[in-house]
């Protein structure tokens, strides 16, 4: 029997619906709610996921500002951008939509973000508090991995969760795991070296795959009987979008597997979203 669709866009409307209160107090308190976005050249990939913060933003009664500067801006000028938003009391959140152009140093850009209006949790300072269990805004894709997650009903204590991939989403997910105390295993080149990728997935009753480099990567017939997949890699491919794990053939093992797209992805910027709120709170409270 196919495995059931994990989808994320029924559970982001119902994070949404939940802000919408939360939104209504916060303007009773005289908050006004503002999320900046700061687009540095031209990216398509990047555009397309400013355009669908602003609808939902707006859709919810947060301001939106995106601010696009030209592909040449200099690191200074970045920077000088980045703080007089810090310092713009009607600015609730800032992402810094990435990738940014390769003249750029993104680590020095992201120090720049102070912790309170960090709402993509990019700043070291930020994931700093995530690494020691007490972030407040915490990174969007993975905490949309984590709401997947927790509806499947999966108890993750002593679980045998493989997790494939440790970069920019692996590594923060990971963080966001281990309270739940579950049997991690963490896979990423070095694993597929060794010839061992194959043997981890097979363990796995949870498999979370975050790659994004090769469509396919992670083959159907490894996935264990059962397994719970979340999949938050979204490959282009012709004629669509992949992610990580060999659809076709793992919907046919896993008992409950997210699709690529309209998995992971509809609930990246619900999170957003609620990041921006917690800031609101935040903000209230200093």
């Amino acid at each position: 029997m196919p495995a059931q669709l994990l989808k994320g866009k029924p559970i982001a409307d119902a994070i949404k619906d939940g802000l919408a209160k939360d939104i209504e107090t916060l303007k009773a308190r005289g908050a006004e709610l503002t999320l900046a976005a700061i687009q540095v050249g031209e990216d398509e990939a990047s555009a397309t996921y400013a355009r669908s913060q602003q609808k939902q933003a707006e859709a919810l009664g947060i301001g939106y500002q995106l601010h696009q500067l030209p592909g040449d801006a200099s690191q200074d000028a970045l920077h000088a951008f980045i703080n007089d938003l810090n310092e713009n009391g009607s600015v609730t959140g800032i992402i810094l939509q990435l990738p940014l152009p390769p003249h750029l140093d993104v680590g020095a850009a992201r120090s720049m973000l102070p912790m309170t209006k960090d709402v993509d949790c990019l700043s070291p300072a930020s994931m700093g508090l995530v690494a020691i269990g007490e972030g407040r805004l915490l990174p969007c894709t993975p905490m949309a991995a984590m709401e997947l997650i927790k509806s499947t009903g999966v108890n993750l204590r002593g679980c045998e969760v493989t997790l494939v991939g440790y970069g920019a989403v692996g590594r923060p997910l990971a963080l966001l795991l281990l309270p739940d105390f579950p049997t991690l295993t963490l896979c990423d080149l070095g694993t597929s070296e060794a010839g061992r990728l194959a043997e981890h997935v097979g363990n796995a009753d949870l498999l979370i795959t975050a790659v994004g480099a090769k469509p396919g990567l992670i083959k159907g017939a490894w996935v264990k009987q059962g397994a719970i997949v979340i999949d938050i890699s979204i490959i282009p491919v012709e004629g669509g979008l992949a992610g990580d794990v060999e659809f076709d053939a793992a919907v046919e093992r896993a008992s409950q597997i997210t699709p690529v797209p309209g998995g992971v992805g509809p609930l990246t910027v619900a999170m957003l979203l609620r990041n921006t709120v917690e800031a609101a709170k935040w903000q209230l409270e200093s």
